[in-house]
């Protein structure tokens, strides 16, 4: 079981990524509604795996995913974006995400690659 922080602007993504990852067996640590709080939930819990958006208010993921691998070069970033350019992605993966998932996504996919990021 790993502890999961969700960061996505939108409610009901959190709640249906919060009912994915919690039916796997994993915790959710924590849900940030911006890029900032992702940065501050991050050092402050500590999470072993992030979820991230790309477009969020205050501060995008992408500077959230800048901030937080500056604060663990270790962290394990997932990111789940309606972001699908090309560009988007290498820069997600430039700034530290270990993967990428395109929305809508497949429940399934998400598992996979949440377990697989976390190295099970």
């Amino acid at each position: 079981m790993a502890r999961i922080l969700i960061a996505d602007d939108s409610a009901v993504m959190r709640a249906t990524l919060k009912s994915i990852l919690t039916k796997a067996g994993h915790a959710i640590a924590a849900e940030a509604f911006n890029g900032r709080e992702a940065v501050e939930m991050y050092e402050r819990f500590r999470p072993d795996l992030v979820t991230m958006d790309v477009m969020m208010p205050e501060m995008d993921g992408i500077a959230a995913i800048r901030h937080i691998c500056e604060f663990d070069p270790r962290a394990r970033i997932v990111v789940l974006s309606t972001m699908e350019r090309q560009e988007t992605i290498a820069e997600a993966i430039r700034a530290g995400a270990k993967e990428f998932i395109s929305k809508p996504f497949i429940e399934q996919r998400v598992v996979h690659i949440v377990g697989h990021v976390l190295g099970r």
